[in-house]
């Protein structure tokens, strides 16, 4: 298993580095940058309202479905025709409820709008995320690492036509990005049943009512969990947004920070959890020893995101100050504030990017285990925190007390998951190894410090500080070059 998820994941990274960059600092970025901060807070805040409800989409089908064909491909085709069907009456009720709260919430006529058209698109993005659920569970990693990228491949090519293609005279809309993302998944959904179709006996459509209520019974701890972590790690804008008089652009000035995180998860820790889920499922069907594949995957996503933190904390404003440009409806000073405040967020918030790291390991063990009810009350947790300490620190310190929330919330319960999985699993770390993680941690965070004090540019200080860290990580044998090799070619 170990060699499936290195050969997998090499794959994997390989395409997602190649095509994810481009999208977040070639075209998020310029949008942000077009549109403005208000503007882009507009829609950020929109985004996040409705991912908060996005499991209305799912009720948790697709994590229970991964787990599920992982272990009995057999029922593919048999639950593929019944669930199918689920998922259209899903979205009925998604799009019912989010107008529903958005009414309450008293959105104007342009905010419900965009509603409408963002909820369409989350209901396409859930729809992609189920077609691929079963290609890897089948462990089709292949494919799914194509389908992976595909969505982004198509939202680059039709924003860098928009931006910089000259067909327009009028400056770029917010409304063309959300168009853009609507035809990006809608061809990626196609072509995503198109490669599965080829992959099982379909039969048509299968109205089952009776299997309905079976599908939603067992899934809905998974649809609980994703409820909960979404709101406890996408709330934060919203909450900006409502309590603030100036909600729009320090929701704007929180978005460009934790873009930059989301990214950072969904070029590691999403992609290592989605090749994870089968592969620890299986293996705990098996009844094989989970420790080993446990390891590896923590050590790759823990050098990498105490890395990546550590560097941000150090090298934050200069790289904001490299990514977000003066809005020509911005004074000098009044950018130079967005600018200072947005790296200070975006510091804090790296911080999260190693919880969340821990959490796709752990938390996918967990899942992969079927440990729902101890999940699930962790995440609760995560969500009294984050609603308590954001209606506490919004009024007083605005974005950055938002970015202090999430760090509380994400924190708990990533230490309460790696609890949990220890004592529920068979799995244990040597000591040795936990001293050389804390020792890698002790000397990256020194050699951060140094290469600041050095005479260079900043971005040659960066790259020192990169090099250093990966011969830190080769010297405390934390990273093996002979033993992945060895695992590539002879592990099966």
């Amino acid at each position: 298993m170990r060699r499936k998820f290195l050969t997998n994941l090499i794959l994997l990274v390989s395409l997602n580095f190649l095509i994810k960059p481009f999208w977040v600092f070639g075209i998020d970025r310029n949008v942000q940058n077009m549109v403005g901060p208000s503007e882009y807070g507009f829609y950020f805040t929109i985004f996040n309202f409705a991912f908060i409800f996005q499991i209305l989409l799912d009720m948790g089908i697709t994590n229970y479905n991964n787990r599920n064909i992982a272990q009995h491909n057999h029922l593919l085709s048999k639950h593929f025709s019944s669930i199918i069907i689920l998922r259209f009456l899903f979205a009925i009720i998604y799009m019912a409820f989010i107008l529903g709260v958005g009414t309450l919430m008293e959105y104007n006529s342009r905010q419900m709008y965009f509603l409408v058209i963002i909820g369409i698109n989350q209901f396409l993005l859930s729809l992609i995320l189920y077609l691929r659920s079963n290609i890897s569970a089948l462990l089709h990693f292949k494919t799914d690492s194509f389908l992976s990228i595909l969505d982004r491949l198509i939202m680059i090519l039709i924003c860098s036509i928009l931006l910089w293609g000259g067909l327009t005279k009028e400056p770029f809309q917010i409304s063309w990005f959300i168009y853009s993302q609507t035809a990006a998944y809608s061809i990626t959904a196609l072509i995503a049943f198109g490669l599965l179709l080829r992959r099982m006996q379909f039969k048509g459509l299968n109205w089952n009512p009776a299997f309905f209520l079976m599908t939603i019974k067992k899934s809905f701890p998974y649809a609980l969990l994703i409820l909960f972590m979404s709101m406890y790690s996408r709330i934060d804008t919203v909450l900006i947004e409502r309590l603030l008089p100036n909600g729009d652009r320090q929701a704007g000035i929180y978005a460009s920070a934790f873009r930059l995180l989301d990214v950072a998860n969904n070029m590691s820790g999403f992609l290592i959890a989605g090749l994870l889920l089968p592969l620890f499922a299986k293996m705990i069907k098996e009844k094989k020893d989970l420790s080993q594949l446990v390891k590896l995957g923590f050590t790759l996503i823990f050098l990498l995101s105490s890395a990546v933190a550590i560097a941000s904390y150090f090298y934050g404003e200069p790289i904001i100050r490299l990514l977000y440009h003066r809005h020509f409806t911005e004074s000098i000073t009044a950018f130079g504030n967005r600018i200072t405040e947005t790296a200070l967020v975006f510091q804090l918030l790296m911080v999260v990017y190693i919880f969340t790291s821990a959490t796709y390991i752990f938390g996918t063990l967990l899942t992969a285990n079927g440990s729902l009810k101890q999940l699930n009350r962790v995440a609760l947790i995560g969500v009294i925190l984050s609603f308590s300490i954001n209606f506490l620190l919004i009024p007083h310190f605005q974005a950055v007390g938002s970015a202090w929330a999430n760090i509380a919330a994400q924190g708990v319960t990533a230490l309460l998951q790696l609890i949990l999985a220890f004592s529920i699993l068979p799995i244990h770390f040597e000591k040795s190894y936990l001293l050389r993680l804390l020792t890698y941690i002790l000397f990256i965070g020194f050699v951060a410090w140094l290469s600041v004090q050095l005479p260079l540019l900043w971005f040659y200080q960066l790259g020192l500080f990169i090099l250093l860290t990966i011969a830190i990580a080769f010297i405390l044998k934390l990273l093996n070059l002979k033993a992945f090799v060895q695992i590539i070619q002879y592990e099966k």
